[in-house]
């Protein structure tokens, strides 16, 4: 086994933690009961986090714990007391994917190890030294990048002396992760938040191209490309998986195992990998891994294929031989998960037993004996109880005193909160301690922090650490400002008829070595460039090329590898909504690591929420009042599956030209736009747009400025509104308001502007019939 190949295991719940351990596993990732992204994994205690991690050491096993969520500003308080408690055990790394976590972690707990979190969609690399930054020492990879790309990417990796992990096996999502909106839109259902209802598997009508489930991809597996995968300088090959079993998660990893120390055994792949169809499988595709996404990703059957892929492989036929096949792969998994949990029968995270004697007598020091029985390993299969005894004593001797007298009761009262998540304290006896004598209680303190350091391997115990109250700083000044989305070089011709801030959307593909946005925004100084969410290769090649050779005064981005290099350039940048930016720590990392001048706070989050994040000073909050709601974006082809192409595989030119549009309806008569744009991914849009007047009402003094969105994007085959007279009503909403906006008044007594507001309200309505806010009212 190589030490440079980590084989890094699902840990959904205690046996499967177990599970993997035992298969060979060199690291296992889990999940608390709160702050990851899987909430429908059973997940597990912080108790028995501590028992997994002594009994995963025990195997030269690494444990690392997911918090790759978004957080919410009142959830850090909590978040504070769990990282305390997180520094005083052994843990390994923590993975996360919010950029205020990625903050406090970095500022506040030094100790702990933080892995970036495929949350973050990181595919470019320019990605890598923004998350070096922010103190990541490791790197999730999108899964949707290929061989060469990863290459690229790992090799700057190691410049900045950060590690790389790729997902080698289980389910694929569609759609890039951590850009994923689908349920979020509807019910607040965000995958952001762990809560991925997982509309990509869902039943749909049947599409022109006679498929039901159109958006369901076959599973990852990358069992054959190791070999590459290590030349690529990969450290870390991921399995998914945590909300899968035992039985599954010991085939997987065991498979894996066998097949990596063959390789770096005898350089060749020794193992067919037929075990892994006989767990849950969707069939299996590395079509990412290669670069060539085509048809064949897509399967009809969201749920198990291993009884199909079993009858396919017999060329069973009749009833009699598929009853056959069917009741010899059942009996084979029944063996199976008995065979597992045999072999982890023996494992446990039982806390360790703790006895503390106190004895004493006047002229001698307060002495205690510290015993610890503990379940150590003894070989692969069994352990064995271990017995250690220590001794300790007082500095000074306990002296004859009628008062604040040494007794059980002040013995407890300091010694008790040994019975913790590490240890059972089965004994606290007092017995030997003479009647009548007392010692400095700061002596008492002394003894216990001495016998809690013991007790985590010989490391002091850190203090908990209380984050410092935020410093809420108002806006510059009382305007709040329109700004436009364009993307449409002919929609230049509106900034003749508003004074708002043009924002320019520059495309997610481009030919290389592309110059034509260079001229044009230098022959149209007024528009800032917006960068999208996705930039892999040569598209954040050329890119950089434009920020380098434009050097704008402003920019917004929705990717990190731009918002690093325009602050290596030194221009200001604007962090877009892309960056689902939910909370206050988020505007301080960007801020403080970037020298961010502002972002957009995410439509993800709802009202109250939005008014709890306190504003840097010196810094804009922004937010998007009018856009099309992307559910998700992928780069596989949505066509495909929906109204079919001729073309069997996605090539370069795919993305450059196709402009397609159609539509998909689920069993609930829901219909979902879906959209290509040339030079852009296909996505899904909800058939509504989002339109929130609301919060002009409402938070107006909050914001520095409102965005709308007039691109098109989504719009399918919809006609869309007029965009002077959108800006228009737009403008007249904000009109009279300030930062200590009135609130509206009922129509029965309003003033001459409140009537003017509520007339361009409706208007906006009657323009953009199909519209909603939900989010603004469900939040996360």
């Amino acid at each position: 086994m190589s030490p440079n190949i980590e084989l890094l295991a699902p840990g959904g719940d205690i046996d499967a933690i177990k599970a993997a351990i035992i298969a060979g596993a060199d690291a296992v990732y889990c999940g608390l009961d709160t702050f990851n992204a899987r909430n429908r994994a059973a997940n597990i205690s912080f108790d028995e986090l501590v028992g997994i991690i002594r009994l995963a050491h025990d195997y030269d096993c690494q444990i690392f714990l997911t918090l790759n969520i978004i957080m919410l500003e009142r959830e850090f308080k909590t978040l504070a007391k769990l990282l305390s408690k997180l520094a005083n055990t052994t843990l390994d790394g923590v993975i996360v994917q919010d950029l205020g976590m990625l903050y406090i972690l970095k500022k506040h707990f030094p100790t702990l190890d933080i892995h970036a979190s495929t949350q973050l969609t990181t595919h470019n690399i320019g990605q890598i030294p923004f998350l070096k930054k922010l103190g990541a020492s490791r790197v999730n990879l999108s899964r949707e990048l290929n061989l060469k790309e990863i290459s690229a990417i790992t090799a700057v990796s190691r410049q900045e002396n950060v590690l790389t992990e790729v997902f080698v096996h289980g389910s694929l999502c569609v759609a890039f992760s951590g850009l994923c909106y689908s349920t979020s839109a509807s019910v607040g259902n965000s995958g952001n938040r762990g809560r991925c209802s997982q509309a990509c598997r869902e039943e749909y009508k049947p599409t022109e191209s006679g498929n039901k489930f159109p958006l369901n991809i076959k599973d990852n597996s990358a069992f054959f490309d190791l070999p590459a995968l290590i030349d690529a300088g990969v450290h870390s090959f991921k399995v998914e998986g945590r909300i899968k079993g035992a039985s599954y998660v010991h085939t997987v990893i065991d498979s894996f195992r066998k097949q990596i120390d063959g390789f770096v055994e005898t350089g060749e792949l020794l193992e067919d990998g037929e075990r892994l169809y006989k767990v849950f499988n969707r069939d299996f595709s590395n079509a990412f891994l290669r670069g060539d996404l085509n048809q064949s990703m897509f399967i009809e059957n969201p749920r198990d294929n291993s009884k199909y892929h079993a009858i396919d492989k017999s060329n069973a036929i009749s009833v009699v031989q598929i009853h056959d096949v069917e009741q010899k792969l059942s009996d084979e998994k029944d063996a199976m998960h008995a065979d597992v949990f045999d072999k982890i029968k023996h494992l446990s995270i039982e806390k360790r037993q703790l006895s503390l004697v106190f004895s004493g007598q006047a002229g001698q020091p307060l002495t205690v004996t510290i015993n610890i029985k503990e379940m150590v390993k003894q070989n692969l299969t069994k352990e064995v109880l271990n017995e250690q005894t220590h001794v300790m004593h007082s500095q000074r001797a306990l002296t004859p005193s009628e008062k604040n007298c040494i007794d059980h009761e002040a013995i407890e009262k300091r010694f008790k909160s040994f019975n913790n998540a590490a240890f059972n304290l089965v004994e606290l006896n007092t017995n030997d301690i003479s009647a009548s004598l007392t010692i400095p209680f700061k002596e008492l303190t002394t003894l216990k922090n001495n016998i809690a350091t013991l007790l985590n391997d010989g490391i002091a115990l850190l203090p908990e650490v209380e984050l410092p109250k935020l410093v809420r700083h108002a806006k510059k000044d009382d305007e709040t400002k329109l700004s436009l989305l364009i993307c449409d070089e002919s929609d230049i011709n509106l900034g003749n008829i508003t004074d708002a801030d043009i924002y320019f959307k520059l495309p997610d593909a481009y030919k290389r070595g592309c110059t034509k946005y260079v001229d044009f925004f230098k022959e149209n100084p007024r528009l800032i460039p917006w960068f999208p969410a996705v930039l892999i290769g040569k598209d954040y090649d050329v890119a950089v090329n434009i920020l380098e050779q434009v050097n704008p005064k402003l920019i917004v981005t929705n990717n990190t590898g731009i918002a690093n290099r325009a602050f290596e350039l030194g221009i200001e940048w604007i962090a877009g909504p892309f960056l689902n930016t939910t909370n206050s720590y988020a505007l301080l990392a960007m801020k403080e690591g970037f020298n961010c001048s502002g972002a957009f706070i995410s439509n993800e989050i709802n009202r109250q929420q939005m008014q709890t994040i306190a504003r840097p000073e010196n810094f804009k909050m922004l937010y998007s009042v009018y856009h099309p709601i992307l559910l998700m974006t992928s780069r596989q082809c949505f066509f495909q599956q929906s109204v079919g192409c001729e073309k069997p595989r996605i090539d370069n030119g795919c993305m450059l030209s196709c402009d397609k549009s159609t539509t998909i309806t689920n069993l609930k008569d829901v219909s979902f736009a879906i959209d290509k744009q040339k030079a852009g991914y296909p996505s899904i849009y909800n058939k509504d747009q989002f339109l929130n007047t609301e919060i002009i009402e409402d938070l107006t003094q909050l914001f520095d400025g409102f965005m709308i969105d007039l691109t098109n994007i989504g719009a399918g085959d919809k006609e869309s509104p007029d965009k002077a007279e959108l800006i228009k009503h737009f403008e007249q909403l904000l009109k009279h308001h300030k930062s200590d906006s009135l609130d509206y008044v009922k129509a029965s007594s309003a003033s001459p502007h409140s009537q003017a507001q509520l007339k361009a309200q409706n208007a906006l309505k009657a323009l953009v019939p199909e519209s909603t806010n939900v989010q603004y009212h469900n939040g996360l």
